[in-house]
């Protein structure tokens, strides 16, 4: 199992020390576009000067995935803005592209052994709740993200072709990970499953594996990129 105890993260320690102690740094860093072949024996300011990412960024969102809020009025550069949009639309891709798919193939490996009106149930629960996901997923990359971008290129920024601001955002921002909590409580509490435990096993992890993530992607949002936002559109005279 991962380690409870985990590292403040700083600039110069080595990122293969702090993801042998933390695993789930290696999805953050795909979430970057990295991949293993980035690491060697390198500190995290070497990898991201060698990779042309943001440290302040880097460096904040690895301690988010060791369990370390950020402070207030920790960004306000635009190339930290944008680094941070590039790492929520990528998660958004590993979502629909990866994890969603993962998931629904477990739950359709239960038919082997169980009573297909109770897995045809669980599909319909999942579906339901990865269509939520994915609306909202969409409406961050099809409203909300072109919107903040457009804040910081003055070229194409319009207020009046924008009626949309962070309190928008901030409103239509759903709890997507309570329905999550439902299903893997229905797994656990109310199913008795029968079978090949090592699925059952891997559905579970791999639930608890997008729970994490989802819950690290809105505590991005919430307390890094909305408040960000606010204060780009404050200097922009956004109301």
């Amino acid at each position: 199992m991962y380690k409870t105890q985990r590292t403040y993260v700083k600039p110069e320690m080595k990122m293969a020390g702090l993801i042998f102690e933390n695993p789930t740094l290696l999805l953050m860093m795909e979430h970057f576009d990295l991949g293993i072949s980035a690491i060697q024996d390198k500190s995290i300011e070497q990898i991201c000067n060698d990779n042309a990412i943001n440290l302040q960024v880097f460096t904040s969102f690895a301690n988010l995935y060791n369990g370390f809020i950020p402070t207030d009025g920790e960004f306000s550069s635009n190339d930290e803005f944008v680094t941070i949009i590039k790492f929520l639309s990528r998660s958004h891709q590993y979502y629909k592209n990866e994890k969603y798919p993962e998931i629904r193939g477990y739950i359709s490996q239960l038919y082997a052994n169980n009573e297909a009106e109770i897995i045809r149930l669980i599909e319909k629960f999942f579906d339901e709740y990865f269509a939520e996901v994915t609306e909202h997923l969409g409406y961050e990359d099809s409203v909300a993200f072109p919107y903040f971008n457009s804040l910081i290129e003055s070229s194409k920024f319009n207020q009046v072709n924008n009626p949309f601001s962070a309190n928008d955002y901030r409103d239509h921002h759903t709890d997507i990970e309570s329905k999550l909590f439902e299903l893997k409580s229905l797994f656990i509490q109310h199913l008795s499953l029968k079978g090949d435990r090592a699925i059952h096993r891997k559905l579970l992890y791999s639930l608890f594996e997008l729970e994490n993530d989802l819950n690290i992607h809105s505590l991005i949002e919430e307390t890094i990129l909305v408040p960000l936002v606010r204060q780009i559109e404050r200097s922009r005279g956004v109301v």
